[in-house]
């Protein structure tokens, strides 16, 4: 698995360059309509975003301070304003596509293939968006386990075969909405009843890391 081999430094450039390949491959022959691509229109970005605030608002001072927070929300909103041709063109591009939507490090298995599993089947939303903000998970995700050059290498290597080379524009912006999304994800785990007060403390570095990580990327 990738998130085991990672920590280890048994990820290699080349298996990083295999992974981008599958991806290139997956997202051309992924099914894109009027409908998918609405998903990546000004309304549903902000509708995505917006949630993600009004979400966390009650972990503020908890696993995020106020001030990470309103400087991650004005990044954002600023980000989308001042953007609003280039998410257009994305739609008209064909870029919105069905993808995996959940495309993190754990999903990841390396045998006799690359196995990708594990999407998000329960919600349409959360699956069908920009290849940009796909691959931005999982760089962001290497980043996360501290392999900046990993990460860059994927990158590098998508673009190089897919042509894409515009996703460059959007790949802080969906690194920074990914991290804050796991960070939310994390945030949730405090209330959760069934998990036990002495691994909350695991759960709350986990989640505010994740926020620092996404202040990092505006």
């Amino acid at each position: 698995m990738m998130d085991v081999l990672l920590p280890q430094n048994q990820v290699t450039e080349e298996m990083v360059a295999k992974v981008a390949e599958k991806l290139v491959s997956f997202h051309q022959k992924a099914e894109t309509n009027s409908e998918i691509a609405a998903f990546g229109k000004l309304d549903a970005i902000r509708q995505n975003t917006y949630e993600n605030f009004a979400q966390t608002e009650k972990y503020i001072g908890i696993s995020i301070p106020a001030g990470k927070y309103e400087h991650i929300k004005s990044y954002t909103n600023s980000f989308i304003n001042s953007n609003r041709s280039l998410f257009d063109k994305r739609v008209k591009k064909g870029k919105i596509r069905d993808c995996h939507g959940d495309l993190h490090a754990a999903h990841i298995c390396f045998g006799d293939d690359i196995y990708i599993y594990d999407c998000i089947e329960f919600n349409d939303r959360f699956r069908y968006c920009d290849v940009a903000s796909e691959l931005a998970f999982l760089a962001m995700d290497l980043d996360r386990y501290q392999q900046a050059d990993l990460s860059k290498h994927l990158v590098n290597t998508y673009v190089e075969l897919s042509h894409d080379e515009e996703l460059q524009k959007l790949l802080n912006f969906y690194k920074c909405y990914r991290a804050y999304v796991r960070g939310k994800v994390e945030s949730f785990k405090l209330d959760d009843p069934y998990i036990p007060e002495e691994d909350k403390t695991k759960v709350l570095a986990i989640a505010q890391r994740y926020f620092e990580l996404a202040e990092s990327y505006t």
